[in-house]
């Protein structure tokens, strides 16, 4: 019974100190400094158990047709996607690398992702990341959709092949 009520005590103790750290200003929240391992953790770790729980959309179009594919590319140099990851044979905006956690190579990442996931990235946003929401822009369904087919393809475009999907008609 001691044991518990020691454990208990700890708890408390642990959770009023953490309570001074946070709220008391000695966290630091500048985007120049890494997060402690714990909060990164935390913070990873609660984005993606909310994707996994919310990106429950299915696509309204066919994700792998080609035609679909490219005007995924076309909008994700019209939204501006380029500026924060990149595109082949387009780095990022300079301003990019400021922001933290820094925006992730979807060349990389975008293919293990479901296309819900990317669907629901894109529309909703994901807070303290910088990605803003581009359904609360006005980007329609289908656009974003077309986007997600593209971030699922993207590690297989060439530079040449996103230049020419790209280019002014």
């Amino acid at each position: 019974m001691k044991f518990l009520a020691f454990i208990g005590v700890l708890a408390i103790l642990g959770a009023i100190g953490a309570g001074i750290f946070f709220f008391g200003g000695f966290y630091n929240v500048a985007a120049a400094e890494p997060d402690l391992g714990v909060v990164k953790w935390a913070l990873v770790r609660v984005r993606t158990a909310s994707i996994e729980r919310h990106a429950t959309d299915r696509p309204s179009l066919q994700l792998g047709d080609p035609e679909v594919v490219k005007a995924g590319a076309r909008a994700f140099g019209a939204l501006g996607c380029v500026s924060c990851h990149g595109a082949p044979g387009v780095k990022w905006a300079k301003f990019s690398e400021g922001l933290h956690p820094d925006p992730p190579d979807l060349s990389k990442v975008g293919k293990d992702l479901e296309p819900a996931q990317i669907f629901w990235a894109i529309k909703n946003g994901i807070n303290m990341t910088g990605m803003p929401s581009f359904g609360a822009t006005g980007t329609d369904d289908q656009t974003i959709w077309q986007v997600a087919a593209f971030v699922k393809k993207l590690s297989s475009v060439s530079a040449d092949d996103y230049k020419a999907w790209t280019a002014a008609p």
